[in-house]
């Protein structure tokens, strides 16, 4: 599978240099590591409580594409799919504490789990900063209701920043902005279908297997395994399966109001993610739940996957004011 690279081992790095000299306004590079990344305006800015968010490369734009103001003020870059090490998360936690808190937010993988918590104790035991930890756990396809614990953060990781990223904006206490944030954790829900695989560029192999006319439902932003294959289906079928497992599993009532996003895989097009979207719109309005906000596009990508993820939060008043609330990264802005 063609890709536009040099070296493969060194795509991370070449894609980071490429990043901070594109937006040097904005991006800065600390720490010894290379791959601890900060918002120029979080350097700047007093008394403001650190978001420092993270994950594996092949993301983009998550993870590095949410620094900036109203959104996360650090991040840590890994590997491809792969978790950062503890030194680029303790980097980055060092450049942007204030000294009123910190919160980290990362996906329920084990590589992050372990790098993140290792990073959180050296940041209390080296430099007396005390960290919060938000574990996304979105993912309904990868684990039963009553298992909850065991979900994988996939888009809803998306959500989460943003209402971090909004409340620490404000110059909410650290407290407020775990409380809030919680509060988005809890009532995030993602499910996903893949249509067909990407790949590593160190390796230039598909990284699984689906035959042309197949989809899998469930399927996970690294390839994991779904909860069934099957016959190739409409998108407006698709669509429904994905969203009845959603609402099968938070609580919506009539009238409530919701956050969506639809999320595309890397090389789904804008056209069939709007399509989804109506569908969506058309599900949700005939059950009397209200969209107060939607976002349509490449939030969360998997390389060049084919497939789409669909985020549904609900949402109250002080959640609302998180979501609507300006931000500015260089790879997603908000008026």
């Amino acid at each position: 599978m063609k890709k536009l690279v040099n070296d493969p081992d060194y795509v991370v790095d070449e894609m980071i240099e490429g990043y901070v000299k594109a937006f040097p306004q904005q991006i800065a590079r600390v720490g010894k590591s290379g791959r601890a990344l900060v918002s120029q305006a979080a350097l700047d800015k007093e008394g403001k409580v650190g978001v420092v968010i993270g994950g594996g490369s092949g993301h983009e734009p998550a993870f590095m594409g949410y620094i900036g103001e109203g959104m996360a003020d650090g991040v840590a870059v890994g590997n491809i799919f792969a978790s950062p090490p503890p030194q680029p998360i303790l980097e980055a936690t060092e450049a942007v504490n204030k000294d009123v808190g910190m919160i980290y937010i990362y996906g329920n993988y084990a590589g992050d789990i372990m790098n993140f918590g290792m990073a959180s104790d050296l940041a209390d035991l080296e430099h007396d900063i005390h960290v919060h930890s938000i574990v996304v756990r979105d993912d309904v396809a990868s684990a039963p209701a009553s298992e909850k614990h065991k979900r994988r953060g996939i888009a809803g990781e998306f959500f989460i920043t943003k209402v971090a990223g909004a409340a620490s904006a404000k110059g909410d206490s650290v407290e407020e902005v775990v409380r809030k944030t919680t509060k988005a954790n809890e009532w995030v829900r993602s499910m996903g279908v893949g249509l067909s695989p990407c790949s590593l560029p160190q390796t230039g192999q598909p990284s699984f297997h689906l035959e042309d006319n197949e989809m899998e439902i469930g399927l996970g932003h690294h390839g994991e395994p779904g909860i069934e294959k099957g016959p190739l289906a409409t998108a407006d079928e698709v669509t429904d399966r994905l969203v009845n497992d959603i609402l099968a599993d938070v609580e919506l009532k009539n009238n409530d109001e919701v956050a969506v996003l639809v999320n595309g895989l890397g090389s789904t097009t804008h056209m069939e993610l709007y399509i989804m979207f109506r569908r969506v719109e058309q599900r949700l309005s005939e059950i009397g739940i209200h969209i107060f906000k939607s976002y349509v596009g490449n939030y969360s990508t998997s390389l060049e996957m084919g497939g789409s993820s669909i985020t549904i939060m609900k949402v109250d008043d002080e959640l609302k004011e998180c979501i609507q609330a300006p931000a500015d990264c260089p790879m997603y802005a908000q008026v």
